[in-house]
């Protein structure tokens, strides 16, 4: 009897393992019930799934954002996926994964942007450009719909601007997100106003800058008080109105370099800038008779014709009295072409040479037409031998006057 008994009880014991153990081979299946493969930026998307289970597997989704993983709501085995906003609110193509051990689900949709035009992203570059036609700016722009998601491929934005008298509206559509146009500059100079439009929404007003061409060559003249070399009138050169070669006056700013060969072939420089086309430059007369050939340049881009000019020596003659046992040296008067004094300034040099060999040069500019040299002695020592004498050589304005045997 009791062996009896325990045959039965290892026979139900059998059963009962045989049937726990089919339970949990039955796998949780699911078939995705949502058929739709677009959606619109900002609609509320959701996933959903019939299954056989009440369990909740996650959803992985990703995008050209980055990846999410989502936990939906199970009801009457109907499992729900709801898109968060940082998927649901960007546009593109969306991969998603159900994550089960048993049913193998993906699938992918595509997010569209809302048709509606909140901002205009535009760039324009660069700021100028050149007049002659075939110098241009690009004008990119990039509807954007609320959400600042761009807007789709083909959507037409009408660029439109004004130069001078003329307007122009162009056509074009939008192609990898983003509508472009080249604005090419006319022959003319000016601002050029530009805008966009796309779905009803206008940009900012935008400005080019259209400059002139690279100048063409030019002419240069002079004005002077008189064309005496004095040392202290100035001369002032001025080109002609510089334009380019359609007719347009250069850029306010534009650099004019003068350059002035003298007749011992060294080469002085001044400049100006352009105001309205015309550069002006200074310079001061030389101190003794000279000529002067003058070229203006626009550095690699234009010059002007050349122009010479002739100075007269002013000073052809001048007095020295030494004083103070010759320690006191004045030159002077120094008078200019009418007599009268000399403008402060002018400079005269003193060399002192002791047996042939120089040893001093001393240099003073002219105040009241007069130079004083004091040559004390701690400037020229007195000689050891009493009986050395030095000779001193005055010169101003290419005039020299020499003094041998002077006892110091």
């Amino acid at each position: 009897m009791h062996k009896r008994a325990y045959i039965l009880a290892t026979v139900l014991m059998f059963i009962g393992s045989f049937s726990l153990v089919g339970q949990s081979e039955i796998k949780d299946t699911f078939k995705l019930l949502t058929h739709d493969t677009e959606f619109e930026a900002g609609q509320n998307i959701l996933l959903k799934f019939s299954g056989n289970s009440e369990t909740n597997p996650l959803l992985y989704c990703t995008n050209s954002y980055g990846s999410v993983v989502i936990q939906g709501t199970n009801k009457n085995k109907i499992l729900t996926f709801e898109m968060p906003k940082s998927i649901a609110n960007k546009t593109g193509l969306v991969n998603w994964k159900l994550l089960t051990n048993a049913t193998n689900l993906s699938g992918k949709f595509y997010i569209t942007p809302k048709q509606e035009v909140i901002t205009m992203e535009t760039y324009l570059g660069p700021p100028s450009i050149e007049a002659g036609g075939t110098d241009y700016a690009m004008l990119v722009v990039i509807p954007t719909d609320p959400l600042d998601n761009p807007l789709q491929d083909s959507t037409q934005v009408n660029v439109k601007h004004q130069f001078l008298t003329s307007e122009y509206n162009n056509v074009v559509y939008t192609n990898y997100l983003i509508a472009y146009k080249n604005l090419y500059s006319e022959t003319k100079s000016g601002r050029m106003l530009i805008n966009s439009e796309a779905l009803g929404t206008n940009s900012k007003e935008y400005t080019l800058n259209v400059l002139p061409a690279i100048p063409t060559n030019f002419k240069i003249s002079y004005q002077q008080h008189h064309n005496y070399a004095d040392g202290n009138q100035i001369t002032t050169f001025t080109t002609s109105v510089i334009r380019d070669k359609y007719d347009n006056i250069v850029s306010d700013g534009t650099y004019v370099d003068v350059f002035i060969t003298n007749k011992d072939n060294n080469i002085l420089k001044t400049s100006g800038t352009t105001i309205n086309g015309i550069a002006t430059a200074k310079m001061i007369h030389p101190d003794h008779e000279d000529t002067w050939a003058v070229k203006a340049f626009i550095e690699g881009m234009a010059e002007s014709d050349p122009l010479s000019l002739n100075f007269k020596q002013v000073i052809t003659d001048f007095e020295v009295v030494f004083s103070d046992n010759s320690r006191t040296i004045t030159v002077g008067p120094l008078q200019s072409f009418m007599k009268q004094m000399i403008p402060d300034g002018l400079q005269v040099k003193l060399h002192v040479y002791q047996n042939n060999t120089k040893i001093k040069t001393l240099i003073k500019s002219s105040f009241e037409g007069y130079v004083i040299f004091k040559l004390n002695e701690d400037i020229i020592p007195v000689p050891n031998d009493i009986n050395d004498t030095f000779k001193i050589i005055i010169e101003t304005a290419r005039i020299e006057k020499s003094f041998e045997n002077i006892k110091l």
